[in-house]
């Protein structure tokens, strides 16, 4: 498992990689799959993006030695295959827009082909990994301190609590063959059937109430339609997958204690172990200035960030009406 693979660092130019070489003789390709996506499921990952398995060699495919990188360039994947790695795991993703065609006129093609020339699976997680709780957004804020922490845009579960994605409701009085309702309706494949007594217009009926799929909402109106009184009565509803309470893009961070702006830069340039940061000073802004809220987002987080009121914005870059009156790294 990824827990017990050891890393040994190595170094390319400016990009830095790391080897990863399983504790077990080797893992398949789909059990190394099931296991990212347990520590990330892809469905965290923004709509825009590209994220996951992006290329595959033919199966069976077993992978020995794990490369990990920021960026997969060419320079990459040539210290890759020097290194005989069987899977690469690129943050960013080296294939984005749709390929037209596979040839050697460019270096993103090329990546292509030397990946399934040496048989090399290559996978980016992406923003899947900056929404996750355990994440990048959610390691950056640990560098500020103690702080309560939460999604700025949360992420949503990826699958409904019940089954299907809609719910019908409907009432059926004495007059209406109850029991008939209720087989026919549980006889539906797909369909998650309730019942409880009610008051409606003065009459003691019984509210049902189910969930069902798309496929199978329409079964259920076709038999509703044939009693026009039930079928004119019954409301449908939409339902949304839930919020995930410590999961989406960014993290807007509330400091037990307010600390001053240079306590905090000191704090952050710990925490990423570098030795300066990039600073635009807000209007009227010192470095004695208290910092109580920080927003954060990994990356380019100038949509994330748009409209969030905090005392300093934490990001790879950001337009400056974002961080207009505050402080911005």
């Amino acid at each position: 498992m990824l827990s017990s693979a050891h890393l040994v660092p190595t170094s390319v130019q400016r990009a830095q990689s790391w080897i990863c070489r399983s504790s077990r003789s080797f893992m398949d390709l789909k059990a190394l799959l099931s296991s990212l996506n347990d520590f990330a499921s892809l469905s965290f990952a923004e709509s825009w993006d590209n994220v996951g398995l992006l290329v595959e060699p033919s199966p069976p495919h077993t992978v020995n030695t794990l490369f990990l990188t920021n960026d997969l360039t060419e320079e990459v994947m040539d210290e890759a295959l020097q290194k005989k790695a069987d899977f690469i795991l690129s943050y960013h993703p080296p294939i984005f827009r749709p390929m037209k065609h596979i040839t050697w006129k460019t270096w993103k093609e090329c990546l292509v082909i030397r990946a399934l020339e040496n048989r090399v699976a290559v996978y980016s997680p992406h923003t899947a990994y900056d929404a996750a709780p355990q994440g990048v957004n959610s390691w950056l804020a640990k560098g500020l301190g103690t702080c309560t922490t939460r999604p700025i845009h949360p992420s949503r579960a990826p699958d409904y609590p019940t089954e299907g994605a809609h719910r019908l409701e409907f009432s059926v009085n004495r007059s209406q063959d109850l029991d008939k309702v209720m087989s026919t309706l549980r006889g539906v494949g797909g369909v998650s059937v309730t019942s409880f007594p009610a008051r409606c217009d003065g009459e003691e009926q019984t509210r049902i109430s189910l969930n069902c799929t798309q496929k199978t909402l329409m079964q259920v109106l076709a038999f509703l339609s044939q009693d026009r009184q039930l079928y004119q009565k019954t409301e449908i509803l939409s339902l949304e997958k839930p919020l995930l309470l410590h999961t989406g893009m960014g993290r807007l961070c509330t400091l037990d204690e307010s600390v001053s702006l240079a306590i905090m830069i000191e704090r952050i340039k710990t925490h990423l172990k570098l030795s300066h940061l990039r600073l635009a000073l807000g209007v009227g802004r010192t470095l004695e200035s208290q910092v109580k809220v920080v927003a954060l987002c990994a990356g380019s987080g100038g949509s994330v960030l748009q409209g969030v009121e905090a005392d300093l914005y934490l990001t790879g870059s950001v337009s400056l009406e974002t961080g207009a009156g505050r402080s911005l790294f």
